[in-house]
C-alpha cells in the first residue's frame, strides 16, 4: 500500500535506480502507446525483484521519488501492489488471471476481538458465498484458513507476492490455504480493529473478476448479498463482538478502504462503549480533539470523557492516510461523526501536539480541555474493561 517514507539516504543499487529510471518513464509518458511500453518494461523488473526478494531495492526507489518526483513514486507504488497482488497461472491448457483479496470485518468488543483458525465447513460456506455473490461467474476461489489481525498481514511487498502465489496455486488444485500460525506475530488488543479474510481468485484470462464487472453486477448489490449470504458463517467467529463485514475488494485496495472506514468506526465504537460500560450518554460527553505532529502533521487524537468533569476516559487515534495532510478536512468528518453519535461538546485544539506516549504501558497520550497531553483513565467502576481503541 501507498504510505509515506522518510527513509535514509542509503546508496542506490542499480535496480534501484532502473525501478526509478522506469517509473519516471511512465509518468512522463504522453499517450497510451507509451504508457504500455513503460508498464511492460517497469513490471518486468518488478516481477524478478518481486520473485528474488529484494524488498530493499523497491523501498529504496519508492523513498527517493516519494521526494523527488511524486508522480513516478505513485506509478511505481500501483506497479509495485499490482504485481505482488496478481499473476497469471496454467492449467489444463488454460490461463487463469490470479487476484489477491481481502475482505475486511470492522469490530470492537469489551472482551479481546479474535484472530482464529477458519473450520473446513467455515471455509467451505465463506468460498461459495464469495463465489456467488462477490466474484464473477467463472472465479474460483480458495481462503487462507486464519481470520488475520492487521499485525498477522504480510509485512512487505515480497511477503504478499508469496501469498498470492501460494493462493493462486491452491485455487487451481481446488483446496483452501493452511496458514502456519506459529510464524504469525502477536495480536495487539484494541477495543476496535479489523479482521481479515484473506485469499485468492482464479479466472479465466479476459474473464470478469468481480460481479460488479458483469452487466448486471453491481457494488452495491454485491455487498448487500454478502452482507445477507456472508454474516452467518461470520457470527461464529466474532462471539462477542460487534462487527460489520466491509466489501471484499483486491488485497490493497481492500486493506486501504478498511484503514479508511475504521477510523468513523472507532469513533461511534468508543461512544458505545462509554455508554455501555459506564454509563456515560453520548449527550453528556465532551470530545476534546487536537493535531498530532512528526515531521509533519500525522494524526488527529480524540479524548473522550464527561462534560463536566475534567477526566479523560478514553481516546481515539485518527491517522491521516495516503495524501491527507492538514488541508484535508478530517476534523470536518470527525465532528460530522461525533455529533451523529450524539455528542454535542466537540472542541477543537488550535495546537501542534508532539506524539506523546505513556513511558510505562506505550498508549496514546490525549488531549484534554486544558490543552495538555494525559493518560486516558477509565473510572474505577470500569475496572478491567479499559482498553485503548486502535
Amino acid at each position: 500500500m501507498k504510505r509515506t517514507r522518510f527513509g535514509a539516504r542509503d546508496r542506490l543499487s542499480r535496480d534501484a535506480a532502473e525501478l526509478q529510471r522506469l517509473a519516471a518513464g511512465l509518468s512522463d509518458s504522453g499517450g497510451k502507446l507509451e504508457d504500455s511500453y513503460w508498464e511492460a518494461q517497469l513490471a518486468e523488473t518488478v516481477d524478478s525483484l518481486l520473485k528474488n526478494g529484494a524488498e530493499d531495492d523497491i523501498n529504496t526507489a519508492l523513498d527517493r521519488l516519494f521526494e523527488a518526483n511524486p508522480r513516478a513514486h505513485d506509478e511505481l507504488a500501483d506497479m509495485v501492489e499490482s504485481r505482488a497482488e496478481t499473476g497469471r497461472l496454467e492449467a489444463q491448457g488454460q490461463d487463469f488471471d490470479i487476484l489477491l483479496f481481502a475482505a475486511p470485518v470492522l469490530a470492537w468488543s469489551r472482551f479481546s476481538i479474535p484472530a482464529v483458525a477458519l473450520p473446513q465447513p467455515t471455509l467451505a460456506a465463506l468460498s461459495v458465498q464469495l463465489g456467488a455473490h462477490v466474484f464473477g461467474g467463472g472465479a474460483r476461489v480458495a481462503l487462507a484458513d486464519f481470520l488475520f489481525s492487521p499485525d498477522q498481514l504480510p509485512r512487505s511487498f515480497c511477503d504478499t507476492w508469496q501469498l498470492t502465489k501460494a493462493l493462486g496455486e491452491a485455487t487451481l488444485a481446488g483446496k483452501h490455504l493452511s496458514i502456519d500460525t506459529g510464524g504469525l506475530a502477536e495480536t495487539n488488543r484494541f477495543l476496535s480493529d479489523v479482521r481479515y479474510l484473506v485469499g485468492a481468485i482464479a479466472v479465466p484470462h479476459g474473464k470478469a473478476l468481480f460481479r460488479w464487472n458483469e452487466k448486471d453486477g453491481s457494488k452495491d448489490g454485491a455487498l448487500k448479498e454478502w452482507l445477507k449470504q456472508g454474516s452467518p458463517s461470520l457470527e461464529p467467529l466474532l462471539t462477542g463482538c460487534a462487527w460489520e463485514p466491509l466489501l471484499p475488494d483486491a488485497y490493497h485496495a481492500g486493506c486501504r478502504n478498511a484503514d479508511r472506514l475504521s477510523r468513523p468506526y472507532s469513533l461511534k465504537a468508543s461512544v458505545a462503549f462509554l455508554q455501555t460500560t459506564v454509563g456515560l450518554q453520548p449527550a453528556d460527553m465532551r470530545a476534546v480533539v487536537g493535531p498530532c505532529y512528526d515531521r509533519r502533521m500525522e494524526e488527529y487524537r480524540v479524548g473522550l470523557g464527561p462534560k463536566d468533569k475534567p477526566e479523560t476516559y478514553h481516546g481515539i487515534v485518527w491517522p491521516l492516510l495516503g495524501a491527507e495532510d492538514e488541508a484535508t478536512d478530517a476534523a470536518g468528518e470527525i465532528e460530522a461523526v461525533l455529533r451523529e453519535c450524539g455528542v454535542k461538546e466537540v472542541s477543537f485544539l488550535d495546537h501542534h501536539f508532539p506524539m506523546e506516549f505513556c513511558d510505562d504501558c506505550g498508549a496514546p497520550l490525549y488531549p484534554n480541555a486544558e490543552a495538555e497531553l494525559v493518560h486516558a483513565e477509565m473510572p474505577e467502576q470500569a475496572g478491567s474493561s479499559s482498553q485503548v481503541l486502535h
